[in-house]
């Protein structure tokens, strides 16, 4: 950003539309599949205003589905998922923008990741425009690996040390917060860092913050993707992976705030729903047997822990 002259949330889009442009290159070259770019514009009767691009491999040679969007929408009233915390901003017109992204990986062994960063601007009812960032990126794994999961929360404390001693460690349990299943009583994965509705530090650092985050993602996924993706399995692991990936689906569906804000507010269906994997099962009262890797699973790595 040192050679950009962009301030304020024109310096964000332009950011967001250079972070989606690396990060789904450097997955087509591991892939060696094609990303197809569809760019989207909100039509003029509609509520809501904005454009984007949604990026989505299928089919790929590593990854059965990735999908990386970023969105800039303008809407008349804040939706009611976004001023939870904020009821004075009740009904403000509102300006939004992000990137999301979740990769479901064909091995069992490579785990499934998600990455947001995302500002949201609103006018108070004096005029001034209120500012504030979320984000953070969080690893599922089908079979964990102490080292994987050291390696990607070293990677996001290192992020966002600069910004205080304080965030990673607070970032860190919101994540584990968020990511929860409570119908299940069960995490969703291993965790990483987020934040939502985060201000504290103005403009320039809810936004350094953001680039740091963003910046990380490639740094801490992919060791992990070029360790694993070579690893041999079978229908065994293969139906495990499907399985679970159904509690990525209840979460999505049911708890998240990002998916429910973009229903709510009017945004663009398939580019909400990218986060979807192409196939997912249920079975009914799936308990994996004792000693296994799947009870592993259970047992040391969805259990809320310090990884760093």
């Amino acid at each position: 950003m040192s050679q950009d002259t962009q301030t304020g949330p024109a310096a964000v889009r332009h950011y967001l539309q250079g972070l989606q442009a690396r990060i789904t290159s450097a997955i087509a070259e591991i892939d060696g599949g094609t990303f197809v770019s569809d760019a989207w514009q909100k039509a003029p009767e509609e509520p809501l205003q904005g454009s984007g691009i949604t990026q989505i491999l299928e089919g790929g040679a590593v990854f059965e589905r990735a999908g990386c969007g970023f969105s800039h929408v303008l809407g008349p009233r804040l939706p009611p998922s976004a001023t939870q915390h904020r009821p004075e901003l009740s009904g403000a017109p509102f300006e939004a923008m992000g990137v999301s992204l979740v990769f479901h990986p064909r091995n069992p062994y490579v785990p499934t990741v998600h990455m947001n960063v995302r500002m949201l601007a609103a006018k108070a009812s004096d005029g001034t425009q209120v500012c504030w960032f979320g984000g953070g990126m969080d690893l599922t794994p089908f079979y964990g690996f102490e080292e994987d999961a050291v390696h990607f929360h070293r990677t996001c404390q290192q992020a966002v040390a600069p910004f205080g001693d304080d965030k990673y460690p607070r970032f860190k349990t919101w994540c584990d917060e968020y990511f929860y299943l409570k119908h299940r009583n069960e995490q969703r994965g291993i965790g990483g860092i987020f934040f939502d509705d985060f201000s504290e530090l103005g403009f320039d650092g809810g936004f350094g913050m953001v680039q740091a985050v963003g910046d990380a993602f490639l740094n801490a996924y992919l060791p992990i993707v070029h360790k694993r993706k070579g690893m041999a399995y079978t229908q065994r692991e293969r139906d495990f992976q499907l399985y679970r990936r159904g509690r990525y689906v209840e979460f999505n569906l049911v708890w998240d705030r990002g998916t429910h804000f973009g229903l709510q507010s009017g945004g663009r269906t398939e580019s909400i729903l990218l986060s979807m994997p192409p196939q997912a099962n249920w079975s009914y009262q799936n308990v994996p047997a004792a000693g296994t890797p799947e009870a592993a699973l259970y047992s040391q790595f969805l259990p809320r822990r310090d990884w760093v």
